[in-house]
């Protein structure tokens, strides 16, 4: 295996650019691992594939405003600073551009507006206390709890376009801070259609994993075990290990909502048992790539992924390289939206 077998190419007009709307409208590839089979249809026809019993797994994370600007102390040039996580009080593992200029000990200083009343100057001093892996680096804030009004959300590379309506790039459902870009499978639902997949007698779950650096971050090394995969913090309570549990006991599919919720819920249950799930709160740094054995996952909705993607790879190991490759290049075919705001896949 070779992380070149991850590769493709994409046109670059394929690359989504803006969101579908309403979100239920993108376009849906369905899957079917039984009989190799390929079908089109929209998102808000999902509830076809679906029975009652089916458990469907959502990640209710919420993206930050994480993404800060500031100048140097002393020579004013500009540094970019993308929050990844958080250490400890005021302490952030971070991204910084430009990173080299950036070393233990330089100071940089932001500064906003604000609308809050009489404070219209916001400022806010950072301080490079560290070096982590991968050039991140480790800083120090005087008072984090400005962040959210001094940062911006940050939209992936590749969208050039700005974003009228920030809420575009949140699910419906997220209601816990902590991500850097969205879990992008779930922007596809509607308030409307999760009730109408309620009414049907599908139970929806919900887990928390903070999306982290490897949703941007191609995989470098040739061979892929060889990557270093970021670690992402993860919450999966009591209640929804209980339930999961009895669903894999009553043998209904347990249908993840997205790479990230897949990589919460295996791990988990890697710790513990497919039958007897444990509750969990800690991090997360499962890879999975071909070869491995899913004990929880029977379906999975998700996005289609950046070529050499860890992303990618997980898909890949849930449905095969070849069926994979095949989805892929009938998606290219038929002129379908690539990446976060893109279209979807379900596999079955």
């Amino acid at each position: 295996m070779k992380t070149s077998d991850f590769d493709y190419f994409l046109p670059p007009e394929l690359i989504a650019q803006t969101p579908i709307e309403p979100r239920s409208q993108s376009r849906l590839m369905v899957l079917d691992r039984s009989d190799g089979s390929i079908k089109h249809r929209r998102f808000f026809e999902i509830a076809d594939y679906l029975r009652a019993g089916d458990v469907l797994v959502f990640n209710n994370s919420l993206v930050i405003p994480a993404r800060l600007s500031g100048e140097k102390a002393g020579s004013g040039g500009r540094v970019e600073i993308l929050l990844l996580s958080k250490l400890s009080p005021n302490v952030w593992e971070t991204l910084v551009r430009p990173g080299k200029r950036v070393r233990i000990g330089t100071r940089i200083e932001i500064t906003g507006d604000s609308a809050m009343g009489d404070r219209q100057d916001l400022r806010v001093t950072a301080e490079a206390v560290g070096v982590g892996e991968g050039g991140t680096r480790v800083i120090r804030f005087s008072d984090e709890t400005l962040l959210p009004e001094l940062g911006r959300i940050p939209l992936p590379p590749y969208i050039r376009l700005p974003l009228k309506n920030p809420e575009r790039y949140q699910t419906v459902y997220a209601d816990v801070a902590g991500s850097i870009a969205a879990p992008t499978a779930g922007l596809h639902f509607t308030p409307e259609l999760i009730d109408e997949m309620k009414a049907k007698g599908i139970h929806c779950l919900f887990v928390t994993l903070h999306v982290g650096l490897d949703t941007f971050r191609p995989v470098r090394e040739e061979n892929p075990l060889e990557h270093h995969i970021h670690q992402e913090y993860g919450v999966l309570t009591q209640e929804v290990a209980s339930e999961l549990s009895q669903a894999k006991v009553e043998g209904r599919r347990i249908i993840c909502i997205g790479t990230t919720t897949v990589r919460l819920v295996e791990a988990v249950a890697q710790a513990s048992s497919p039958v007897d799930i444990k509750p969990f709160e800690g991090w997360v740094d499962l890879f999975i790539v071909p070869g491995y054995q899913f004990r929880v996952v029977d379906a999975l909705i998700t996005n289609f992924h950046l070529p050499r993607s860890t992303l990618l790879m997980l898909v890949t190991a849930f449905a095969s390289r070849d069926f994979i490759n095949k989805a892929y290049r009938e998606a290219i075919a038929q002129q379908y939206r690539f990446y976060s705001f893109g279209d979807a896949m379900l596999v079955l």
